[in-house]
């Protein structure tokens, strides 16, 4: 791929990940924790993690099946649009009806319609920047496909926590936003249909697509571990008296970080050719962020956290998304081997509730939780080092 895409491509793909992100990210962060919490107050901690677990577990699976599915679609609207619509489609139904539900087993099956069905949807819009980006360009590309992550915590916390009252008109505000932002990618033209390569595919992970798949993964973990217990450690730990409006001041801190830095840090890395430098860097911020909050354990230093955070993964989501589309092995199986990717995504968030349980519980509370994100996020440094193949 050689012609650069353009702004209305750029602009569509980015609405798209920015209806996903608002679908899944809102309810983990506000909506899902004051459900259960509304169901079991007493087990609410345990529930929200096997709930998530049980989630991101399907998710692991669905999103590789996904983009397999999808690099070898031939249908005349193309290889990945026909699974955005259905994915996106799944996701609107699975999070309506998660807004009717009162019981903990209601909660947890729905979470995984909705979890598996974004993956789905992931793994078909992820892999449209290789298909259509030329190398060059993935940086600046990979920013604005970031920049959706923070700007829908902040919108979807913003209309969940003052402007929409109670849980199904919430859960169903984002059902609709999501599949009215899909909408603009399904009309992209450019989706042409593309013959599979012939042959049984064969699963080819490289080195260098192992370093990275480790690296992402640390930095998941990270901010997994780190953004789970959140609201509970605001509202337990520093005693918010409304926890809720906390988080959304916090991510809009974090925003306000994230977005400068992405498209910044997009740019140096397509005019430089260097990808590695600012994903070490970035690590090492988001380490650093973590540190802050767990050794502070109050509201300032909640604030300097956010804004750390907020630089760092900010440079990391636009370089590292580029990084990995560069070492992917196979042209023809994009798709699967960015679902494969996006286990470094969804493992951490079953990973981390029963880690962060365990450290909770057994080594006194969130500041050693804090710690351990912090090297995890030390640890993602020093996995992208031996990467080769790129600079």
């Amino acid at each position: 791929m050689t012609t650069p895409v353009g702004k209305r491509w750029i602009g569509a793909l980015s609405l798209a990940t920015f209806g996903m992100s608002i679908a899944v990210l809102t309810p983990i962060q506000v909506l899902l924790p004051l459900q259960i919490e509304a169901i079991d107050p007493g087990g609410k901690v345990l529930a929200l993690g096997w709930i998530t677990a049980a989630a991101a577990v399907v998710s692991m699976v669905a999103c590789p099946i996904a983009g397999a599915l999808s690099d070898r679609t031939t249908s005349r609207f193309g290889r990945r649009r026909p699974w955005v619509l259905g994915s996106g489609l799944a996701c609107c139904v699975a999070l309506t009806a998660l807004g009717t539900q009162h019981t903990i087993l209601g909660v947890a099956v729905l979470w995984i319609v909705v979890q598996a069905s974004t993956n789905a949807l992931y793994a078909a819009l992820s892999a449209a920047v290789p298909d259509q980006v030329p190398v060059e360009q993935r940086g600046v590309v990979s920013a604005f496909v970031g920049l959706p992550l923070p700007l829908s915590l902040i919108t979807g916390t913003f209309l969940v926590s003052t402007v929409v009252t109670g849980q199904f008109a919430a859960y169903l505000t984002l059902a609709l936003i999501e599949l009215a932002l899909i909408l603009p990618f399904l009309l992209e033209p450019t989706d042409l249909p593309q013959p599979p390569t012939p042959g049984r595919p064969r699963l080819r992970l490289t080195p260098d697509l192992r370093w990275a798949f480790g690296c992402r993964f640390a930095i998941q973990l990270a901010n997994a571990v780190g953004t789970l217990y959140l609201l509970y450690y605001l509202r337990d730990v520093v005693h918010r008296p409304d926890p809720a409006t906390s988080v959304f001041v916090l991510i809009l801190i974090y925003t306000a970080g994230v977005v400068p830095s992405s498209v910044l840090a997009g740019r140096w890395s397509d005019r430089s050719g260097k990808r590695k430098p600012f994903v070490i860097a970035s690590s090492v911020v988001v380490a650093a962020a973590m540190l802050v909050l767990g050794l502070g354990n109050s509201w300032p230093s909640a604030l300097t956290a956010a804004i750390l955070m907020g630089v760092g993964y900010g440079v990391y989501l636009a370089v590292d998304n580029a990084l990995i589309t560069q070492v992917l092995p196979s042209d023809a199986d994009r798709g699967r081997d960015l679902g494969i990717v996006n286990i470094a995504n969804t493992a951490p968030q079953a990973i981390a509730p029963a880690l962060a349980g365990v450290v909770i519980t057994t080594l006194g509370g969130y500041t050693p939780l804090y710690l351990l994100a912090g090297a995890c996020g030390l640890i993602g440094a020093a996995l992208i080092q031996p990467v080769r193949s790129v600079r």
